[in-house]
C-alpha cells in the first residue's frame, strides 16, 4: 500500500466521522424495512430469492427497500476499509496512528458477521429476538465508531492526559451501562410491539405495558444518573469536557423521552418510531462521548515536527 498516499489528520477524521454516520444511518435503514413490513421482501439469504441474487420486479416495493439496505452493508465496508488502509498507512510515517488500529479493524470485521446475523432473521423468519440481537450489535458498532472518531480527532503523536477523578470515571461508566440496559429494553419494547417487519411474523409474547414500563423506569434511572454526572462534574471542576458532555447527553435523552412518550400515546406512528431508533443511535453516541469525557482530556497540544 506504500503506493497510496499518506493520510492527512483531516482525512483520519473524516473517515471515522464517516463511519460513525453510516454505522448510525443503517440502524434507521434497518427500522425503516420493518417499519414497512419489507423485512421478508427479500425472502432468503444471501441470495434475495431462489434463482435470483437480486430483487426482481415481481417482488414489488417491499423487495426494493430490503435488497437496497442489504446493499448499504457494501458502503459501510467501503468506508470501513478506507479507514483501515488509512490507519495502517500511517504506519510508513512518522507518525503511526496505533490508536485507531483496534477500533478500525474491529468496526470492519463485524460488518461482515452483521450481514451473517441478518441472514439469520431472515432464515427465522424475523425471529424478534433475533432481530433484536441484530440491532444492539449495531449499537455496539456506533459506539466503537464514537470512541474512533475521538481518537481521530487528536492531532498525530498527541497523548491525551488522564482526567484523574475516579468517582467521576465510575459515575461515567455506570451511566453508560444504564444507557446500554435502556437501548436493550427499547429493543424488547420493539420486538413486543406491532412493527414486526413482518404480518405473519412472531413477537416476543411479552405484555407490552409491562416492558414499556420497565424501559421508562430504566430510562428514569439512566436521567437521574446523568443529571448526577453533570452536577458531579461541575462541583469537582472538572478539566475538559465532562461537564458539556454531561449537558449533551441530557439533551439527547430528553429529546428521546419526548418522542418514546408520544409514540407510545399516538400507538406507535411508523415515523414516529424511525425517530425514536434515531435517537436511540444519538444516545449511544452521547453516553460514549459522556464517558470518554470523564477518563480523558482532550489534547489538542501541537506536536513537535520532527528533525528532517
Amino acid at each position: 500500500m506504500r503506493w497510496l498516499p499518506l493520510p492527512s489528520e483531516a482525512t483520519l477524521r473524516r473517515l471515522a466521522v464517516a463511519s460513525l454516520v453510516t454505522q448510525a444511518g443503517i440502524i434507521v435503514t434497518g427500522g425503516a424495512v420493518r417499519l414497512t413490513d419489507s423485512g421478508l421482501g427479500c425472502p432468503d439469504w444471501p441470495h434475495c430469492t431462489q434463482g435470483s441474487l437480486t430483487a426482481t420486479p415481481e417482488m414489488g416495493l417491499h423487495g426494493a427497500i430490503e435488497f437496497g439496505n442489504r446493499l448499504l452493508t457494501f458502503v459501510l465496508g467501503a468506508v470501513a476499509l478506507a479507514m483501515l488502509v488509512a490507519v495502517i498507512r500511517t504506519f510508513d510515517s512518522d507518525r503511526p496512528r496505533r490508536d485507531l488500529l483496534v477500533p478500525a479493524a474491529f468496526l470492519l470485521g463485524f460488518i461482515p458477521a452483521q450481514a451473517v446475523i441478518g441472514g439469520i432473521t431472515v432464515w427465522t423468519d424475523l425471529n424478534p429476538w433475533v432481530v433484536m440481537f441484530h440491532f444492539l450489535v449495531s449499537t455496539v458498532l456506533v459506539g466503537v465508531a464514537t470512541v474512533m472518531v475521538r481518537r481521530a480527532q487528536r492531532p498525530m503523536g498527541a497523548v491525551p492526559e488522564r482526567v484523574g477523578q475516579p468517582w467521576l470515571q465510575r459515575l461515567g461508566l455506570l451511566t453508560l451501562a444504564a444507557t446500554a440496559a435502556v437501548i436493550y429494553l427499547g429493543a424488547v419494547v420493539t420486538g413486543s410491539g406491532p412493527h414486526a417487519g413482518d404480518p405473519d411474523s412472531k413477537r416476543t409474547g411479552l405484555d407490552v405495558a409491562v416492558v414499556t414500563q420497565v424501559h421508562a423506569d430504566a430510562v428514569l434511572v439512566l436521567v437521574g444518573l446523568s443529571i448526577g454526572l453533570y452536577f458531579t462534574a461541575r462541583a469537582l471542576g472538572s478539566p475538559g469536557r465532562s461537564a458539556r458532555a454531561a449537558a449533551v447527553l441530557l439533551v439527547v435523552e430528553a429529546a428521546q423521552g419526548v418522542v418514546g412518550f408520544v409514540q407510545y400515546r399516538l400507538e406507535l406512528p411508523e415515523l414516529l418510531v424511525g425517530l425514536h431508533m434515531l435517537g436511540a443511535a444519538l444516545m449511544v453516541v452521547a453516553a460514549v462521548d459522556g464517558w470518554l469525557a470523564t477518563r480523558w482530556l482532550p489534547s489538542d497540544r501541537s506536536v513537535p515536527q520532527p528533525a528532517r
